[in-house]
């Protein structure tokens, strides 16, 4: 029909042209489509019609036009409730919710009544823009204009009091409503489960089921919400009963809520199970299953399912950072760089959290130039940002980039305490107590220092940087201590060798009701095996079992390292049989315990019965097989080993394997094939394998090896006292000591200093300490007459003291005296007294045993008829009738 017979006058004709146009708008299904019926609607005049405004006011709304919506409404007088209730509605739908309120205000001014259709959108704007002022009011206006019963603005009402987390205001509208439908019930319920109200969504949703309402997909999505927020699986799997029967578990969104649900129950069997049924999937659905995998840390899992679902969708950027994260923890680097690549590609926009995500994910993968890259390409940065970027650093080992980026951090930022926590451990990484402090201070300008985090964490950085005082000073001084606090000033007190401390601060933070965790068990135990703290550990034993510990593999394989260094090797091996699941590190701890006690033969039997067992040894079990050959003399079963380590394993050796063959070959003697073993290593010794060397030297009497050896040794680690102290003894017990006085000297003028020996022993839950020559401790006067009565007794004998040991240049009777005061024989006479007659006697010392009080020691036993156990910085050493378990191998 032609435009001009259409504008023929007549009122039929006017009908036609009415009627063909209303039915060419309605059918638009393109933007274009509808231009085009918006400029016939221009050219027949119909513009200034009311019913032709509002309805291209909707339909540019729905298409996304809001702005020629705007522009309609504009050229009409806009007197009418029915188009200013069409624009509020057409501007909410677009997500522009001040302007719908703009809209109403206007509407307000003019004196426009709203009726019961205008209220809906205004709410849901106010609802949206959590504007309590504005939406006060309007329930005001609703309540004043008698709308407060009508059934689509109470539910709008308790849709916005439900983001507003107002759910009590929600509940009573909705119990005070004449009329209810379902609308209703999934306005609360979906309130109660978006705010982590699980049991009232879940009781609400039993009460619309005791009203015979027929619940819908949106009333499953919030019940299932609710069911794997409250973790309720058996109501969760009637919901999925009730989604079967009533037929609707086709739809995609119930679909994923069961995934969502299922997820947080941890059943992944159901999860695969429904995800493989569904016959539509959506990008939730992908989602859903992509980042619980990742939740789960199952990430390959995630990754797999990330390559299947990109041959049918295209990922969003919450796929992609799922991903992301996925391949920063299984350390991916070619597809989390090929994700990244795929993401600039493609064009996505990218906020700060997204960009943190991928600076973690490179990371992590170990690509340090790639984070900085990113990092340097955003043009805003969070604290994440910050912290991500310096952390890597840190991780890294590249602590003086961190500082810088640290200084750098602060002109453009306030650093928060996570900054602080992981800034003060360089203070420990650069050996710099200055910067440890100034940081200290930094954090208690900026109020930091209160919080127990930081508080933890200087405790820990003090204890580190040798701080004891200032570490217990800060313990002490913190109002709030959680139990990471308590383990960390236990460790600190083992690192820092005061393990009688750390035992009293065990003792302090269960006195204070603090629960024992793993970690404080693991924290503890190795303090009773430096003290030897027998009963302390048998005690920490009970413990574990009343907590519940014993099956924790970790724990068990620190209890074989607790009772095999406190002097028990049977009970070690009993731990380690009672165990049922043991690794590589449990039959490792074994074989040590076995090494310590010169059991070579049961180490052997150990490593063969672990090979057996199907657990493939590493480089640490080689290095206590290899030990134990050596305190044991099984050279050709070293070697054999040594040899397998290459051949079988694939393992190249490193120092510390041919440090156990050194000290293998030089304590059976064989010193020229030790010295030649070391010219042909492939590695450039270090000073622990000369010092193996020169230590069975000196027992020898091997002048001219021992000679060659101190100049490798003192040139390769000057700064080293112990190695100093090693060659000055050697010198001394030839007598040289021109020689002797020349490095003490040295020592003196790099302010390096000998540790001290010293020797302790465990008597009724008290551990006594002793150092060389002291006099100063309780019944000493009883102990030296002691020890002088054994000395009578030990030369009848045949005793005779080897001054060798007497290193000092000094008369023969001082030599003597100097022997009788070594640590070890003032713990051993102490014990003598302090203990019943015939009772094994056990001493701890943190140096090696002098080869004189191990022989003075032997004949202790004999004379006084007791087992004498004394475990020095290498090994245990039984003493029983004049023997000795380790032989001539000390």
């Amino acid at each position: 029909m032609s435009a001009t017979k259409l504008y023929s006058p007549g009122r039929r004709s006017q009908d036609l042209v009415f009627d063909l146009i209303s039915k060419l708008l309605h059918s638009a299904t393109t933007p274009r489509e509808l231009q085009k019926v918006h400029s016939r609607i221009i050219v027949f005049g119909l513009q200034q019609s009311v019913y032709f405004s509002g309805n291209l006011i909707s339909k540019y709304s729905r298409f996304k036009y809001p702005f020629t919506a705007t522009s309609i409404f504009g050229q009409k007088s806009a007197s009418n409730t029915f188009l200013w209730n069409t624009i509020i509605r057409a501007m909410t739908h677009n997500g522009l919710f001040s302007r719908a309120l703009e809209f109403y205000n206007q509407m307000r001014e003019l004196n426009i009544k709203p009726d019961n259709h205008t209220f809906p959108s205004v709410i849901n704007s106010c609802a949206n823009l959590l504007d309590k002022e504005m939406g006060e009011l309007i329930h005001h206006d609703v309540l004043d204009m008698g709308f407060g019963s009508d059934l689509y603005i109470c539910n709008a009402f308790i849709d916005m009091y439900s983001r507003w987390g107002e759910l009590d205001r929600a509940k009573n509208l909705f119990d005070g409503m004449p009329k209810r439908d379902l609308v209703s019930w999934n306005s609360l319920i979906s309130g109660y489960s978006s705010n982590g109200y699980f049991c009232e969504a879940l009781e609400t949703f039993l009460q619309l089921r005791m009203d015979g309402i027929v619940p819908d997909i949106y009333t499953v999505s919030g019940v299932l919400q609710a069911c794997g927020g409250f973790m309720e699986v058996d109501e969760g799997k009637i919901v999925h009963g009730l989604i079967e029967k009533i037929g609707i578990k086709r739809d995609v969104i119930v679909t994923n809520g069961l995934l969502s649900m299922y997820f947080k129950f941890e059943s992944l069997m159901d999860c695969e199970i429904l995800f493989n049924e569904m016959e539509v999937r959506d990008i939730v659905s992908w989602n859903i299953m992509i980042c619980g995998y990742s939740q789960l840390s199952l990430f390959r899992e995630s990754i797999r399912l990330f390559l299947q679902m990109v041959r049918y969708f295209e990922p969003d950027l919450l796929t992609i950072t799922s991903v992301l994260c996925a391949c920063g923890h299984v350390g991916d680097l070619d597809l989390g760089r090929y994700v990244h690549n795929y993401m600039v590609k493609c064009g996505y926009t990218c906020d700060i959290t997204s960009y943190n995500i991928i600076i973690n994910m490179y990371t992590k993968c170990g690509d340090l130039l790639s984070s900085r890259v990113v990092f340097d390409s955003m043009n805003c940065r969070d604290l994440v940002s910050w912290n991500s970027m310096i952390n890597a650093y840190v991780e890294n080992g590249f602590h003086m980039e961190a500082v810088k980026l640290f200084e750098t951090m602060k002109l453009h930022l306030n650093p928060d305490y996570v900054t602080y926590v992981v800034v003060l451990s360089l203070g420990i990484q650069l050996r710099n107590l200055h910067y440890t402090m100034q940081v200290h201070c930094d954090m208690i300008k900026q109020g930091f220092d209160s919080t127990t985090i930081v508080g933890n964490a200087l405790v820990d950085v003090y204890a580190k940087c040798g701080k004891m005082e200032d570490c217990m000073k800060h313990f002490k001084n913190m109002e709030v201590r959680d139990t990471v606090t308590w383990n960390t000033i236990i460790t600190a007190c083992g690192q820092s060798e005061d393990c009688s401390l750390g035992l009293r601060m065990l003792s302090q933070m269960k006195n204070e009701g603090m629960a024992l965790e793993v970690a404080t068990i693991l924290s503890s135990l190795p303090l009773c095996s430096y003290l030897g703290a027998k009963r302390q550990g048998k005690e920490m034993h009970c413990c574990i079992f009343r907590l519940g510990f014993e099956s924790d593999l970790t724990i068990g394989n620190a209890l074989i390292e607790m009772y095999s260094k406190s002097g028990s090797l049977r009970n070690s091996v009993r731990v380690f049989k009672l165990m049922k699941t043991k690794d590589v590190i449990s039959w490792t701890a074994l074989i040590s315990a076995y090494g310590m006690y010169g059991e070579g033969k049961e180490a052997l039997r150990a490593f063969k019965e672990m090979k057996e067992m199907g657990v493939v040894p590493d480089h640490i079990v080689f290095v206590s097989v290899l030990y134990a050959c050596s305190h044991s003399g099984l050279v050709q079963e070293g070697w054999a080993c040594f040899n397998q380590m290459k051949k079988d394993y694939d393992i190249e050796p490193r120092f510390e394997h041919y440090a156990c063959m050194v000290d293998l070959l030089s304590r059976s003697g064989l010193l020229v094939e030790a010295e030649e073993f070391i010219h042909s290593m492939p590695l450039q010794p270090d000073a622990s394998i000369w010092g193996a060397l020169l230590s069975a030297c000196r027992a020898r009497g091997a002048v001219n090896i021992a000679e060659r050896v101190s100049e490798h040794l003192l040139q390769l680690n000057p700064d080293d006292p112990g190695y100093h102290v090693l060659t000055s003894n050697f010198y001394a017990s030839l007598g040289k000591w021109d020689q002797v006085r020349m490095i003490r000297k040295s020592l003196r003028a790099r302010g390096l200093k000998k540790q001290p020996g010293c020797s302790w022993l465990e008597i009724q839950n008290k551990v006594y300490v002793f150092g060389v020559g002291e006099r100063f401790f309780e019944q000493y006067k009883e102990v030296y007459e002691l020890l002088e009565i054994l000395d009578e007794l030990m030369a009848k004998e045949g005793y005779v003291a080897d001054l060798r040991f007497a290193l000092h240049d000094v008369e023969e009777d001082d030599k003597l005296d100097m022997l009788c005061g070594h640590s070890e024989r003032l713990a051993i006479a102490f014990g003598l007294l302090n203990t019943k007659p015939g009772s094994p006697l056990q001493i701890m010392k943190n140096l090696r045993v002098c080869g004189d009080c191990h022989t003075a020691t032997k004949y202790i036993s004999k004379i006084v008829r007791r087992e004498i156990v004394v475990r020095d910085a290498n090994r245990f050493h039984i003493f029983k009738d004049g023997m000795c378990s380790c032989g001539d191998y000390w």
